[in-house]
């Protein structure tokens, strides 16, 4: 792994560790009945999705579309996890960037069910089983995180995505943070909104409680799965900010820095005073979703 790669001081054991129940959660854990429906729901409705991705590419654009976004929102209800959608994206018409904070694997069928668009993630991601056919079939960006000379050429995908009208999603603080803190919005992808002229909207997604989605470090994608299903209640906050104009910052790393500002503004949870108040020393190696600066 290159040492360049962003890297959060998150880990399973400490941030994404399941509630251990007692006086202070009393009902957080879900039945392990419940908790296998779920679990056998969520990855029915990603499969139901791998079926039908032929027959939904015959139809007109606005109905596949319609189909996709109603698709995702199953997937993530299957799982038991809440969605509580703030602002309106009624206005996010034409090029967008869209940059989220990142917590988890369930921010990106989050945030494509409400804002489409192109997305931007590792090149691992299309040698995963089923969900790396999917993210392929709905026209995801890969990059390759070890190769920084390939970084300028996902740049200018981007841009031309962007300069066609289309609407690129990415995370742009290159790692997946617990929820409670959160790493610094790295540039790179920033220049594809002044290179092409588009603004970018700003999202937040919040998490509760947080430890269960928080996808962190080397946590195991099936850990992950299990925490998230045996939960007896997981609500996800989605809120779409304000769009910022592209035009009014000289460069990428000012434009970053208002986008982060943005999501940070919007936050009603403080970081807590841990770690995560620090940069991590940690090896890239132990970081989980990153994208490259």
């Amino acid at each position: 792994m290159s040492p360049w790669l962003p890297t959060a001081p998150c880990t399973p054991g400490h941030c994404a560790a399941h509630p251990s129940g007692g006086r202070d959660h009393p009902t957080e854990r879900a039945g392990a009945v419940l908790a296998v429906a779920r679990l056998t729901a969520g990855i029915g409705a990603v499969l139901l999705g791998v079926l039908l991705a032929p027959a939904a590419g015959l139809l007109p654009a606005p109905a596949r579309l319609a189909l996709v976004r109603s698709w995702l929102r199953a997937v993530v209800r299957a799982f038991g996890v809440r969605v509580r959608y703030e602002g309106s994206a009624a206005g996010a018409d034409g090029p967008l960037l869209v940059v989220a904070n990142h917590v988890s694997w369930l921010d990106i069928p989050l945030v494509a069910a409400v804002l489409p668009g192109r997305m931007v993630a590792k090149a691992e991601v299309r040698r995963w089983p089923v969900l790396g056919t999917l993210a392929a079939l709905g026209g995801t960006l890969f990059i390759d995180r070890d190769r920084l000379r390939a970084l300028p050429g996902t740049v200018r995908a981007m841009t031309g995505v962007l300069a066609g009208g289309g609407r690129v999603v990415v995370f742009p603080e290159g790692s997946t943070w617990c929820g409670r803190a959160r790493g610094r919005f790295r540039p790179a992808a920033f220049q594809a909104a002044l290179d092409s002229g588009c603004a970018v909207l700003p999202v937040r997604i919040d998490y509760r409680p947080t430890d269960a989605a928080a996808y962190v470090a080397d946590d195991p994608l099936g850990a992950s799965l299990w925490r998230v299903v045996s939960t007896r209640r997981i609500v996800a906050d989605i809120r779409i900010l304000d769009p910022i104009s592209s035009i009014q910052y000289p460069d990428r790393r000012a434009l970053a820095a208002a986008a982060q500002r943005a999501v940070a503004r919007d936050s009603a949870n403080l970081p807590s005073p841990s770690v995560h108040q620090r940069a991590s020393s940690r090896s890239a190696a132990s970081s989980s979703f990153r994208t490259p600066a």
